[in-house]
């Protein structure tokens, strides 16, 4: 495949949208810390390994990891049906679905909400799982 259809795949556009999506993880996490710990706190070398105490900073926290937990297999995923040309059908479609599921997934975890919210995250997983499938038969 040629690099010129590749970059006109949606899934390049997917690709960079999720980096906008981890910035909007490592943002949004920092500013709870930074609102509930001081200034001096983010701007300090952190060796105390003070952790915010508060439920939204926690949750944030924690969506943060679980995000960056599948970041990578989201991004090799792509990469890799890119690289063979895949660039639409089943793996295109698991991307969407992670991609969507993990922007859900976001403020159902910062509200708290349960289960609603493991069906999601299970729902990003299919969407993996498509495109794997779709590089893999």
């Amino acid at each position: 495949m040629e690099p010129v259809s590749a970059s006109a795949s949606p899934l390049v556009l997917l690709l960079a949208w999720s980096v906008v999506l981890l910035i909007a993880h490592v943002l949004l996490q920092g500013v709870l810390a930074t609102k509930e710990l001081g200034s001096a706190w983010n701007a300090g070398p952190r060796d105390d390994n003070k952790q915010p105490a508060g439920k939204l900073a926690g949750r944030a926290a924690r969506a943060s990891s679980n995000f960056r937990e599948t970041y990578p297999a989201f991004v090799a995923l792509a990469a890799g049906l890119l690289y063979t040309g895949e660039i639409s059908g089943l793996g295109l479609t698991g991307a969407i679905v992670w991609f969507l599921g993990r922007i859900v997934y976001y403020p159902l975890y910062l509200a708290g909400i349960p289960y609603i919210r493991s069906l999601v995250w299970l729902g990003s997983m299919v969407g993996l799982g498509l495109m794997f499938l779709a590089l893999a038969f």
